[in-house]
Parts: C-alpha cells; sequence; structure tokens
C-alpha cells in the first residue's frame, strides 16, 4: 500500500514494473534460444553516451578476421550510428526507441528478424547510451560488455554497481588520453573487480591501437 494514503499506487507501480520484467526475461529465453540454434554470440554492449561503443565496434569490424559481423544499433531519436556502421559493409538494423533509454528484449526479436539471413558468427547490440537502465532487461546476449571511457571518471563501478555486476568484461576506451585527464587506471580496475572479481578488463585505443588485439583474441576465443 502507499505509506502516505494507503491507495495503493506503489504496489501497483511494483507489480506493473515485475510484470514487464518477467515478459521481456520470457522472450530474452527465446532470443537465446534464436542465437544458439543460429550458432550466433550475441554482445550486448552498454556504456555512456560518448564512451566510444560505436567506435569500438568500427574498429572491431575493420581488424577482426575470419568472423561475419552483424549489429543491432540502439539510439533514442536519429539513426546516425546504424549508417555509420552501414558505410563499413556489414548488416545493421536501426532500433530507434522514440526517447526509451534502453533496448528490451521485443526490440531486439524484431531487429534481428533483418539480420538473420546473413548468419553472423558475432551480433553486436549497442545498446542505448546509458548505465542504469539497460542493467535490468535481459536481450539473450550471450555476453554484456560496459564500455567507459578515461574521460568518464573512474567512480562509474560505485555509482552503477548493476551493470558491472551484470558484465563479463569491461572495454576501458581512449587511454590514448590518460596523460592528459585526471583518472586512475588502477583505481578503476579494483573497483570494478570488487563488484565483479571475475570480470575481464580490456583497456584499449581505438585511434592507436593500443589494446586492441587483447580484445580481438578475447573475441576470437568464445565458444
Amino acid at each position: 500500500m502507499c505509506e502516505s494514503c494507503g491507495c495503493g499506487e506503489k504496489t501497483l507501480r511494483v507489480e506493473i514494473a515485475e510484470g514487464l520484467l518477467s515478459a521481456n526475461e520470457r522472450l530474452a529465453q527465446r532470443n537465446r534460444a534464436w542465437f544458439e540454434r543460429l550458432g550466433v554470440k550475441a554482445i550486448n554492449l552498454v556504456g555512456s553516451p560518448g564512451a566510444g561503443k560505436t567506435s569500438l565496434i568500427e574498429a572491431t569490424v575493420k581488424d577482426l578476421r575470419g568472423k561475419r559481423v552483424a549489429v543491432i544499433e540502439g539510439d533514442p531519436e536519429t539513426r546516425r550510428d546504424a549508417e555509420r556502421l552501414a558505410a563499413l559493409g556489414i548488416p545493421v538494423a536501426a532500433v530507434t526507441t522514440g526517447g526509451v533509454c534502453h533496448l528490451d528484449a521485443r526490440m531486439v526479436h524484431q531487429a534481428f528478424h533483418d539480420l538473420e539471413a546473413h548468419r553472423p558468427d558475432l551480433l553486436f547490440i549497442e545498446n542505448v547510451g546509458n548505465l542504469l537502465c539497460p542493467a535490468d532487461f535481459n536481450l539473450g546476449e550471450d555476453l554484456t560488455v560496459v564500455v567507459l571511457s578515461v574521460t568518464e571518471g573512474e567512480d562509474k563501478p560505485e555509482k552503477y554497481p548493476q551493470a558491472f555486476r551484470r558484465a563479463q568484461a569491461l572495454v576501458i576506451t581512449k587511454i590514448d588520453l590518460l596523460p592528459y585527464v585526471d583518472f586512475n587506471l588502477e583505481r578503476l580496475i579494483g573497483l570494478a573487480h570488487r563488484i565483479n572479481p571475475t570480470l575481464r578488463v580490456f583497456p584499449l585505443s581505438v585511434k592507436t591501437g593500443e589494446g586492441l588485439p587483447a580484445w580481438l583474441d578475447f573475441l576470437h576465443s568464445l565458444p
């Protein structure tokens, strides 16, 4: 019941939220089964606007050998990032959420219908720029990767622990800027591992290529 007036509004909101998450989880499991049947490894990239998610995909696609790649590109209003990636000649399905702060399993399910015929080995799902909302929505992915740039500060694991708790890997981007920003790489890694001790960490720069081979080797090693 609502503590202030006993109207039950608070309880109703909780029940609606739980119902939405439950429905999303059922469809996420359908997505997972679909991906498994096709031999697709789905990677959910989550991170704030400007973290470098699109640039990471661009660099990965250019240097990753022997893998067919497709992308589901989530954006609140525009298709600009999708157009950037499509210019590389890879299959891209754009999802414009209309202001919604995350992708959900239904959006991914609908978008993958446009990509299924390409039979990708790797499916990158670039989530909407946000470290909060996407952490609550399973998409059916095999792997969740947090993308965090050195320009954002090293306190993000403490501020958004659920995103780091759900992730299997952390990509730290723009390390070429480390000499110019107040950022403690070791502290960030320590905070992230305090929340998720098994988290794989990949500091890299898509501009210089530093650290990129380790990320590519990790993708190649996915079973």
